[in-house]
């Protein structure tokens, strides 16, 4: 039904290494796999760089909690003098 079966597969790649040799063929597949590792290495150095862009741009605060004492001793009157100087 237009599908390529198994025989025809293997009858077209003894055709291939017939005309071109295994020495040939070997060395293809190896330039082709070196260019594949070399693709795979570059794209995995990108995102290295890319992290570490990332991670120098963040800024370092400390946090700072308070404790029950005071927070339950500030006034809202003192509370609302502090808003209104930090602006």
């Amino acid at each position: 039904m237009g599908g390529i079966s198994i025989w025809q597969l293997l009858i077209i790649a003894l055709i291939i290494v017939l005309l071109f040799g295994t020495k040939k063929l070997r060395s293809l597949g190896g330039d082709l796999g070196s260019a594949v590792k070399g693709f795979k290495k570059a794209i995995g150095d990108e995102e290295l760089t890319v992290k570490k862009d990332n991670t120098e741009a963040d800024a370092d605060f400390e946090q700072k909690t308070l404790s029950k004492e005071e927070q339950q001793s500030e006034d809202p009157v003192q509370k609302s003098q502090k808003d209104k100087e930090q602006v």
